[in-house]
């Protein structure tokens, strides 16, 4: 017999964010997210996306007694405004195998849904582009970056047995990152910054780069505006997330390109791999886990590609592999043997496109799904 229960208290909260814990106890490959971070994510009283036209309910799955599963329901109605759509979005959502278990959660975040007038119900999607998205579908085998989704794989079975079809698709590719940039490349690369006048900048110290990181987030906005389900970060978020976000950012290995007049025109943001140190932390910064993130972001064998982007107006005119060709050059200088890339849309040629002149191999395939007339 499973029973849905709504999250209402925050020690039920503190359930809710605990219970992939207990799923994922012992498996070598998943990556515990911060429970700090979880909690400010989800706690309306902490998390500027409810007052930026978010809102949302949390609900558990018991079976004979105990926890068996958890899903997040959630309406961005900035969202829907800005996509025309009437489309809820299900996030945080673990369950044991069980059908019964998956298609009772699923179930709750359909009718809490409906109550609010969807029509459809996608994810797993967040409040925002800097939440976890996607849903493993390739690449279990493989251990994942922090900010990229692992779960397991009769996850997928469970949701296309309810009901669900693919939507979209993300990629993720493994480099290795000593590979020389090529020589077509680098020629490519002089004549794009000689013909539009750009220079290539990488900082040094942190505080060399605060005074773009407005800048940052504008261009955030502007070059991801037609990526799918994105909504444009408010005043609100871009100060919560530069607390948050930019208190971790490498200074040497972020990439800024910039016009004759001092205008960010693209970027890429990278990051040596925490997945290890998130694992040894085991979801607690203290007494000790921040020790191991701390060691880990001294460490460059590996590296995570995290957010790149152009400016509309810059884009299919070559600028990504300015940042990309600039990062390659970094990670040579710093002895980096593996990257991987952040998650692209498949129907993102442009994006995409750059690799085709590198090595790389296929890592990671992760899925948004959807449920229509629900």
């Amino acid at each position: 017999m499973v029973s849905i229960k709504e999250v209402n208290t925050k020690k039920e909260l503190k359930q809710f964010i605990k219970f992939p814990f207990e799923l994922y106890k012992g498996h070598k490959l998943w990556v515990p997210p911060l429970m700090a971070d979880e909690k400010r994510t989800l706690r309306t009283d902490l998390n500027p996306s409810f007052s930026a036209g978010c809102e949302a309910a949390y609900f558990m799955a018991y079976k004979d007694g105990k926890i068996a599963g958890r899903i997040a329901a959630i309406v961005n109605h900035r969202a829907n405004e800005k996509w025309k759509n009437k489309t809820a979005r299900f996030g945080w959502i673990d369950f044991i195998d069980d059908y019964d278990v998956s298609g009772a959660l699923l179930e709750a975040a359909e009718q809490w849904s409906k109550s609010k007038g969807m029509t459809a119900v996608h994810g797993p999607m967040g409040f925002t582009d800097f939440d976890i998205e996607g849903m493993l579908v390739e690449g279990f085998e493989h251990l994942p970056p922090i900010i990229s989704p692992y779960n397991y794989p009769y996850y997928p079975q469970h949701l296309e047995k309810h009901g669900y079809g693919k939507a979209v698709d993300w990629l993720q590719y493994r480099f290795n990152a000593s590979q020389p940039v090529p020589e077509k490349v680098n020629r490519i690369n002089q004549l794009i910054a000689q013909k539009y006048n750009l220079r290539t900048v990488i900082f040094r110290k942190k505080k060399e780069i605060m005074p773009y990181a407005c800048k940052f987030f504008e261009a955030i906005n502007v070059s991801w505006e037609n990526i799918y389900g994105f909504v444009p970060f408010t005043p609100e978020q871009i100060t919560y997330y530069l607390k948050s976000f930019f208190s971790f950012l490498r200074p040497e290995l972020t990439c800024f390109i910039l016009d004759d007049k001092d205008n960010l025109v693209g970027f890429g943001l990278s990051m040596p791999t925490l997945s290890r140190a998130f694992q040894k932390a085991k979801g607690k910064l203290f007494p000790f886990g921040f020790i191991h993130i701390l060691k880990s972001l001294n460490k460059y064998s590996d590296i995570d590609l995290y957010v790149n982007g152009v400016l509309p107006e810059w884009q299919h005119r070559g600028i990504h592999s300015l940042y990309y060709v600039a990062m390659n050059e970094l990670y040579i200088q710093h002895h980096v043997k593996i990257a991987i890339s952040s998650s692209q849309l498949e129907t993102n040629t442009n994006a995409l496109g750059i690799w085709e002149n590198y090595e790389k191999e296929l890592l990671f395939r992760t899925r948004c799904y959807i449920k229509e007339n629900i």
